[in-house]
């Protein structure tokens, strides 16, 4: 049987290829995760992919992962310079968690490059673009299976 593991997208990201470029790229979502897709096959793993702009839903997703996932990969987004909640539900999950970024967050803003969430994850990955993904799910698969 396949690994399992589930892929969470927080705000915005649903608007990628259309807005700021110059900092995510041009490609979409849909995009990311058939490269994600892609990717998994080759290592056996089975992937879901979610994206909410809400962090209830987010946080109700990131519950789901000790039960039914042997790995969780997060783009918190927006999300990752403010929400302790999504911080805590993290912090609840013994399962390998690692958080990605599209652009370099230490690279951005200064309220950027402070990363609450990821205190609660394994490790991060930021500023490969897409391939930041496809990073994470190699990352991910080394986890699972130390």
């Amino acid at each position: 049987m396949n690994k399992k593991i589930l892929i969470v997208n927080g705000p915005n990201l649903n608007l990628l290829g259309q807005r700021e470029d110059n900092i995510y790229g041009k490609e979409t979502l849909e995009h990311i995760k058939t490269a994600c897709q892609n990717k998994s096959k080759l290592i056996d793993f089975d992937i879901d992919f979610f994206q909410s702009n809400n962090e209830g839903e987010i946080i109700n997703k990131i519950h789901e992962v000790e039960k039914f996932y042997d790995g969780l990969i997060i783009n918190p987004a927006a999300y990752t310079h403010s929400s302790i909640a999504i911080l805590d539900s993290l912090r609840a999950i013994s399962k390998p968690k690692i958080e990605v970024h599209l652009s370099n967050i230490y690279s951005r803003e200064e309220y950027r490059k402070k990363s609450i969430t990821s205190e609660g994850v394994n490790g991060l990955i930021c500023g490969f673009g897409s391939n930041s993904y496809i990073l994470a799910i190699e990352a991910i698969s080394k986890l699972i299976y130390k």
